[in-house]
């Protein structure tokens, strides 16, 4: 009987080491990807303009960046098939999806839809305003 208690404490003490080492290695691990992604990435200068556009019309009347940033738009269709055009910037996006650009004039600049998508498509226009 006291054999068996000193074995039951020997397994015991076992896996309790295993345990400890096992949650060692996968603490250590992670500080490491953290140090990898922490190394290799780049703080984002990019600023995001996201637009939502619905039957027939653009979430937002106005859109505010500034000169000189890097902008990625981003069009989500909420309602129809939509796409969006800003000529003077050379963003055209057909459905939804993403462009990059950088306006370094300041200025207004139209955005119009680019797909025929109904009665109300002439209508469907927002401005960008960079400062």
């Amino acid at each position: 009987m006291k054999g068996d208690l000193v074995l039951k404490k020997r397994w015991l003490l076992s896996v309790c080491v295993l345990f400890l080492a096992v949650l060692a290695a996968c603490g250590s691990e992670k500080a490491e990807e953290g140090n990898e992604k922490g190394s290799k990435s780049e703080p984002s200068n990019t600023t995001q303009l996201d637009i939502s556009a619905t039957n027939f019309a653009f979430d937002q009347e106005e859109y505010n960046i500034t000169a000189g940033e890097e902008v990625t738009v981003k069009l989500s269709n909420e309602e129809g098939q939509h796409g969006i055009e800003i000529d003077e910037l050379d963003v055209s996006i057909q459905g939804d999806g993403e462009a990059t650009f950088t306006a370094s004039e300041p200025g207004e600049y139209t955005i119009y839809c680019n797909i025929p998508c109904g009665e109300g498509h002439n209508d469907m226009k927002s401005t960008l305003i960079v400062q």
